[in-house]
Parts: structure tokens; sequence; C-alpha cells
């Protein structure tokens, strides 16, 4: 049962007192119920979690402020063991502020490792939803398996947000986001649903479509039943920019990055220390649960070098020698440390890479010759090349998650993709889009020439929805779940392909 229509139990037996006074803007007037964006949890550890809110009266307010008064507001919180809250185990307040969008980020801390934890907010006599959280196994346990949930891409315009609540339906223990939770577009010549403001530029601009998507019911039940893990892609900011180079040259790109950013920490389940510095972000990191899985989550846009060759995201061909330059990265040196040192030193079962881009060599030509995309990771192959010698020089069962291309992959990671009989490395699994490319087709008429292509690819399906993955010590069981529609509500979702992967077997199987 999706814990985000539950609402608080207010007189509970047992609970502490929480602000019993109505909230009040600057005038002295009573506000509006403020929690119209939901709530949220993410990050989790062994010991504790990260409890969100963003307040808003109003959230289509065209400042992007929520309509909300320029003060701080007082908010209460609590952590309980039940959804009744019968057993509050952490209580506490913090203070939203206007310069924050008025959000809150609650770090808890001393909880057991592995539980399951219900959380509420309040502001004056204004209670908000219940969100469900969890914390990491104990370090060094394998024995609790790893459900996880993840997807990308989630387009206002051109669809329903039904495979967020399908998601939330299949219960997961955490949700990875893999890049654009939203896009910074102005207003579509033929929308399923209408965006409101135009494309993001400023602060305010971010912020309100950060509250558009916030205030969506099927997306608030996502948030609100399990723990997320974001990263942010290119559109979360602007559509194909990569490091300092941006798509557009007008307006200066590094102050609208730098608002990005601040609307985005705003708007997500994220620390206090991922907080952005002007328009800098650390927000690649690992995520550990127990010894079944360490998650590294990568930022694979603000430390990579230019597009290859055009300078500009495309298509190139063999011809394309800056495509092998070890010179240029996908990650940046500092990063590329990091998880090299994270692949070495990891005891897990299993380690999974969060990511945003097409991490397999992949031939898009249809034909003759070969097509690959600057974009993904064949535009930077010497990145490539030293994450999958780490690999497998350090013995790790790996396994690639992917957003980004609209549609369901599946396929081996190859030492040498020029040798198609080289040992596999890996294996990618690349989520299709909550709703961008709108309903989409189960087939493509050219599918099957580029499954020929690339012999290494084993599945498509061109559907939207999500990916479900129980990880255990020896196995990951993999659900492509999809849905036939978003341009209408409520589709149903199916699993249009189930995998195993073996540990000590980077191999996709039937299940």
């Amino acid at each position: 049962m999706s814990t985000s229509r539950r609402t608080f139990l207010i007189a509970a037996a047992g609970v502490p007192a929480l602000i019993n006074a109505p909230a009040l803007a600057a005038d002295g007037s009573r506000l509006d119920y403020p929690f119209t964006l939901g709530v949220a949890s993410g990050d989790p550890t062994s010991t504790g979690v990260v409890l969100w809110t963003r307040l808003a009266v109003d959230p289509l307010a065209p400042d992007g402020g929520g309509g909300m008064p320029d003060r701080l507001v007082p908010v209460e919180w609590q952590l309980a063991a039940d959804d009744g809250f019968q057993l509050v185990l952490r209580a506490g307040a913090e203070v939203a502020r206007p310069e924050d969008g008025h959000a809150v980020h609650v770090e808890v801390d001393g909880l057991a490792p592995g539980g399951e934890y219900f959380y509420r907010f309040r502001v004056g006599q204004d209670v908000s939803p219940v969100g469900r959280t969890v914390t990491a196994p104990r370090p060094g346990t394998l024995t609790r398996d790893l459900r996880l949930a993840f997807t990308s891409c989630s387009d206002w315009q051109t669809g329903w947000f039904t495979p967020y609540r399908r998601m939330a339906e299949d219960q997961p223990d955490l949700i990875a986001f893999l890049g654009d939770y939203f896009y910074e577009y102005g207003r579509y010549g033929s929308a399923v649903r209408p965006i409101a403001g135009g494309e993001c530029f400023t602060l305010g601009d971010y912020r309100l479509r950060f509250a558009q998507h916030h205030s969506d019911p099927d997306l608030q039940a996502a948030h609100a039943v399990a723990p997320w893990v974001p990263v942010y892609d290119d559109h979360d900011i602007e559509n194909a920019w990569a490091g300092d180079v941006p798509e557009q040259p007008d307006p200066p790109f590094l102050p609208r990055r730098a608002a990005a950013f601040q609307a985005y920490y705003e708007n997500m389940p994220l620390r206090p220390t991922q907080r952005p510095s002007g328009p800098d972000i650390a927000l690649y990191r690992t995520l550990r649960w127990g010894s079944v899985a360490n998650l590294h989550m990568l930022d694979t846009r603000l430390h990579r070098d230019r597009y290859a060759c055009t300078g500009r995201s495309g298509m190139i061909g063999a011809d394309c020698a800056e495509r092998l330059d070890p010179a240029r990265t996908l990650l940046g040196a500092e990063q590329e440390a990091w998880l090299t040192d994270g692949l070495r030193t990891s005891s897990a079962a299993w380690d999974l890479l969060g990511q945003q881009v097409f991490f397999m060599q992949m031939d898009w030509s249809n034909g003759a010759g070969v097509q690959y995309s600057n974009e993904a990771w064949d535009g930077y192959v010497a990145t490539r090349n030293k994450v999958t010698d780490a690999i497998a020089e350090y013995g790790r069962n790996a396994v690639v998650l992917t957003g980004d291309v609209h549609s369901h992959w599946a396929g081996e990671v190859k030492r040498d993709f020029a040798d198609p009989e080289s040992e596999s490395v890996a294996v990618e699994l690349v989520t299709t889009s909550v709703t961008s490319a709108r309903d989409g087709l189960d087939w493509y008429p050219n599918t099957q020439v580029l499954l020929d292509e690339n012999p290494h690819v084993k599945f498509f399906n061109g559907r939207r929805g999500y990916v479900n993955a129980r990880v255990s010590a020896e196995r990951v069981d993999v659900d492509f779940r999809s849905l036939k529609y978003v341009s209408t509500p409520g589709a149903p979702v199916y699993t249009s392909g189930s995998f195993v992967i073996e540990a000590g077997r980077p191999e996709l199987l039937p299940k």
C-alpha cells in the first residue's frame, strides 16, 4: 500500500507535542496548506536518512516562490516506527528559509540498520502526508536483498506520470533516479499537459518547474514510498551541455547552471554537504547496502570534456579519432580516481554504477558504416576503458544502470567491443523514460538491424516505464516494467523482459 495517501493522526497517544498554532503569513493572516509538494527521503545509510519537504501554498506561483511569504517558517518533523506514530523515535524542528525556496533537509541519524520508518512534517496546524523510508542493512551483512527501482526522464508535457504510481505500487526499498527529472524547455506546440512558465533560465524558473512536477500525485507517491538516490543529467539544467560548454551561448551559462543546481538541491532529498557552490556541485557518491551492493552514483555532465570532433552533441563516425584520445575524459580525473578506488576497495557482492548515458558501444547506423553518439561513453572511449579495466582487474561483479535513452535496453559490456568474442566484464541495464518520447512502441522497424549490428545488446523495449532489480549475494533478478501509454492517465504496467545476472558470470540470462 502506498503511504502517500495516509495522513497524520493529530492526537495519537504518546506522540510528543508538535507546534499547535496556525502558520501565519507576514501580514498575520493564516497560510493555506503548505505541503502541496509532498514529502521525500533520500541517501540512506545503515544508521540514518535524509528527510525532505518544501513548503508551497501555491505551487504554480509565477515567480517560483510557491506563494510563500518572504520570511522564516518553523517546520517540525517526526520519525516513527509505525505509520500511526504511536512509537516516535526522533523528533525535531527546522526552519524553512526563503533563500532556500522554503525547503527543509533533515539529517536523521542513530537509527537501527535495516529498519523501516515513517515520517511526517507539521507547520502550525497543518500536517504533511506520511512518508515511508528505510535504512540500509548493517555493514558486512548479506542477509537482506536490495529491491531497487530505477528510471529517468520525466517530461511533464509529453505524458502522465503513471509510471511513478506503478513504481510505488511495487514497493521498492530504494529508487535511483538517473537524470532529467524535468525538461527545461518552454511550451510545446502540442503538449499532453501544459507546462507552467517558459524555458528555464533563472532560479525562479527552475523552482517553478520543480514545483509543478512535485505537485503531481503519482510522483508524490513514488517519493513517499521509499528513499531516493538522484543524480541530474542535461535537461535538469540545459539540453546537451558538457562541462562548461553550453548548447546555446546566450544567456551566460555558468549563472544559469548555478541557478539550476541551487533549485536541484532545494527540491531533492540531498544532504547539506551536497549543497552546490555557485555553478559547481559534488554529487557523485557511494551508497552501501550491507555487503550485498555498493551503488556508485556518477556525474557524467559536470566534468566531461567538450564533445568529440564536432564540439556539439550528435553522431560521429569511425574517422573521429578524438573520441579515442586518452587525454579526454567523461568523468574528470578526480571522479575517475574515486571510482577506481571504490572498485578496488569494494567488498560488496555487487558494484552498481548509476549513471546517465549509454555505456556500451552502440552503432546507430542502421546499415553500412558506423555512427556513434558522442554524448554517450562512445565519445569518451578512454574513460570507458579505464572503468572496464578496473572492473576486470579487481574482479568485481558490476552492473551499469543507465538512463537518458527513452527506451529499455540491456546488454553485455565487453573488454574489447571490436572483438565479438572478447570477454564480458559487466552487464548494462538501460531504463526507459517516465514520459519522454510519449507512448512509444514495443518494437520499432529498425530495432532488429540495431541488434544485429550490436550483438552484445540483447534486449529492447520502446515503451515508457522503469526497471526493478532484486539484488542478492548470488544474483540480480531484473524485470523491465513497461506501460503501453502515458498520453492518458492510468495505464497498467506489464513486464516486457526478465533476466538473471549470476555472480561471477557477467551476462544476461533469461529467467
